[in-house]
This record gives structure tokens, sequence and C-alpha cells, in this order.
């Protein structure tokens, strides 16, 4: 993987890992939050944190939000829209394989998320990928690279534009299969599979994060072949039978299969091209230099 899409990707899970508020108001006391692990109601009239006896109230907060990251964060809007505005004027567009393939990226760089999370995450992944190239054709549109040196480029490093099929696996090792189908039981019975992979599995290395393997290339040797097997006949978020693995009787669990993606010159070639002129040029993957192409007005225009 080139150190320009690890930044990237690394860059995109900062940006949607960091506890963000969202704050949908309805005209009523009470607002909806939601800070990255799910929703919570606030009732705006009461604190929203007491220490020793003295209370941080909802409009102290707001203040102080506003006071510290309100000019970065509507920025930050407006960047968007900066972007989005130019791009749609300009025909640029991101194909979806290419948005594709750094959503499979960003799943093996990620831990567990439940199918819920999976979904939310994945499609602000998307919005920010889709702004990232964006901005980079926009930035570089009017620079020309000669066709031999991108052909040249492709040639050399070509293979870090594709993904090799991977999936994201826990396991609950056990000994025998009677132990398994006791645990396979619970599991039916709604039992959680991390906790019975701390409490049964026999595997050191994954027992403590609750049998979570992580994301393992399908043509990889840690990939054991009954396990690629099982996982070729399963959907994502979900558990296997018991099956006789190599090293004992397993239940696995699948989070996700993430198919190979592959890509020809032509496909990469705009973003090929888009890759070497920001690095001949120096250019950092900013927005402030195309806000003059657009009518801007905002609260920090003076400061």
């Amino acid at each position: 993987m080139s150190k320009k899409l690890l930044l990237g990707i690394v860059v995109v899970l900062l940006i949607t890992n960091i506890a963000t508020l969202l704050f949908v108001g309805d005209g009523n006391d009470s607002e909806v939050v939601s800070d990255g692990e799910g929703e919570k109601e606030i009732n705006r009239n009461e604190a929203v944190a007491t220490v020793a006896d003295e209370e941080i109230s909802y409009d102290e907060w707001m203040t102080d939000l506003r006071n510290m990251q309100g000019q970065k964060y509507l920025k930050q809007m407006i960047d968007k829209e900066v972007v989005n505005t130019l791009a749609e004027q300009e025909g640029i567009e991101v194909s979806e394989k290419i948005i594709d393939r750094e959503v499979s990226f960003l799943y093996t760089m990620q831990g567990i998320l439940t199918e819920e999370d999976a979904a939310v995450e994945e499609e602000r992944w998307r919005e920010e990928i889709k702004y990232r190239y964006q901005l980079e054709q926009l930035l570089t549109r009017d620079i020309e690279i000669p066709e031999d040196e991108i052909k040249s480029y492709y040639d050399t490093y070509g293979n870090q534009y594709d993904f090799s099929s991977s999936v994201k696996l826990s396991h609950i090792l056990v000994e025998d299969m009677e132990t398994a189908e006791q645990v396979y039981q619970e599991l039916e019975d709604g039992a959680s599979f991390k906790l019975l992979a701390r409490e049964y599995s026999i595997d050191d290395e994954t027992r403590q994060n609750g049998g979570y393997m992580g994301a393992i290339y399908t043509s990889s040797q840690f990939l054991l072949d009954s396990y690629e097997t099982q996982a070729a006949n399963m959907e994502n978020h979900t558990y296997s039978e018991p099956f006789q693995a190599e090293n004992g009787v397993a239940i696995m669990y699948l989070h996700r299969k993430l198919p190979a993606i592959e890509f020809t010159y032509e496909e990469v070639q705009p973003y090929v091209h888009s890759e070497i002129a920001m690095h001949e040029e120096g250019l950092t993957l900013e927005a402030d230099q195309l806000w003059e192409e657009v009518d801007i007005e905002w609260i920090y225009e003076n400061k």
C-alpha cells in the first residue's frame, strides 16, 4: 500500500472516529445527540455534567464548543460545499470502484463493528473518500503530466491500487465437538460471541480479544483451509455451526467478506495523474485556494 493511500485512509479514520456531536433540534426542550457510539436524548434545561456539586449547563457547554471549535468545523462544512459545487460544475466524479477499494482498506484497519455501526461508518467513509478525491482532482486539473510518465508510474506501482480478497473473522476454538455444541447452543440462546470466546476458547492469542482474529488475506498462509471453506458459505455478521478445524473444533464469526478489487490502467489513470501532480507540485490537500472560485460569505470572514 502506498504512503499516500495509507495516509488518506488514516485521515478518514481519524475524521470518522472522533466523537462528533450531531444535534437534531425539533423545537422541544430535548435534543438527540450522536457520539459515534449511539444516540442519547439530552434535556437542554438540565445540567450536562456535575462536578463536586457544580453544574455545567447545556448553554455553557454549547458556548464553549462554539468558541473552541466553531470556526474550525464551519470551515470544514464550507470546504465540502465548495468542493461539491466545483466538482459538479467540472463534471468531476469518483468511481464507486475506487471508493469501494478504500472502504475495504478501512474495514481491514478497523476493529470489530456491529452491523449497525458498520453501516453508519461506511456512509461517513464514502463521503470523506469522495470529497478527498474530488478535492485532489480539482487542485490538479490544470497541471499537465505527460501520458508516458503516468503510464510508467502505473507500470511500477499499479498493484498498490488493487485490493486483495480478505475476510474479517473471530472464532471460538475448543478441544472437542461436545464443548463446541454446548457453546453453539449458548449462542443460539442469545449469548455474546465475544464473552463465550473469553470463557471457552483455547486460543491464547485471540481469547482476550473475544476471539477476534482481524482481517486476513484469503491467500495468506495464516488463513486455515477449513476457515476459508466456512467463510465462503457464510453471510456477513453471522456465526457458523461447529466444524472440525486443523487445530481443534471451531465456531467462526464472519464480520465481513472483502472481495478482491482490481483495476485497469484506464480505470485509475485520472487518479494516478492527480497523485503525481500533487507530489511534483508539492500541493497540500486543502480547499482554501478554491474558495475564490465560489461566492462565500461567513461569520468569520474578517478574522
